[in-house]
């Protein structure tokens, strides 16, 4: 599939933005050089970005994550690139939007976590269970998102898209390119 014309072009820069239910904005972070952009998916990668907190609080991330969206699924992947193996969290979410601010995405609070040994957590069904009756979470949406747990269940277990070596080989490797070539 060719790159998505409306959107950022690979090797650019943009900002990704998460919120909850309520609309009120969740966490930023400034900087995801692009790698991949088309209508239906997006991959980035960011390295000791900035990341701002809906409190204002600021830190940086340690170490190069790779980002996937899809636009036909519930959830997002981050997968950390770390010393000790890779590592993944992924956000149960809305599919995303992109416009020219940002990469947009609603946070639905369950999360799950990948450590390098293969063991995974489910996180936050409390903050799920808190949140889904504060803000009224439509039945349809709790039921698509619990679907959502399951089906990206099943891509860890069968290492598809981003869970896979080659993923991580080729769009680590490509950007890692990219940004030896920006820095020429």
């Amino acid at each position: 599939m060719s790159q998505y014309s409306e959107g950022p072009k690979e090797g650019e820069y943009i900002a990704i933005k998460s919120y909850k239910h309520d609309g009120s904005l969740h966490r930023t972070w400034r900087e995801t050089m692009v790698l991949k952009n088309t209508e239906d998916e997006f991959i980035g990668c960011n390295d000791h970005t900035v990341v701002i907190e809906d409190d204002g609080r600021r830190w940086v991330t340690r170490e190069p994550a790779l980002v996937y969206f899809n636009k036909h699924t519930w959830f997002n992947v981050v997968t950390m690139i770390r010393d000790n193996g890779v590592s993944y969290y992924c956000n149960i979410a809305s599919p995303f939007v992109l416009d020219r601010e940002a990469l947009k995405y609603v946070d639905y609070d369950l999360d799950i976590k990948v450590f390098p040994n293969g063991e995974r957590r489910l996180l936050d069904m409390d903050e799920f269970e808190q949140f889904s009756k504060k803000w009224h979470y439509p039945q349809d949406t709790i039921r698509i998102l619990l679907d959502s747990v399951k089906e990206l269940t099943g891509w860890i277990d069968e290492k598809r898209g981003p869970f896979s070596v080659e993923f991580i080989n080729i769009w680590y490797k490509r950007y890692l390119n990219i940004a030896e070539r920006n820095t020429r």
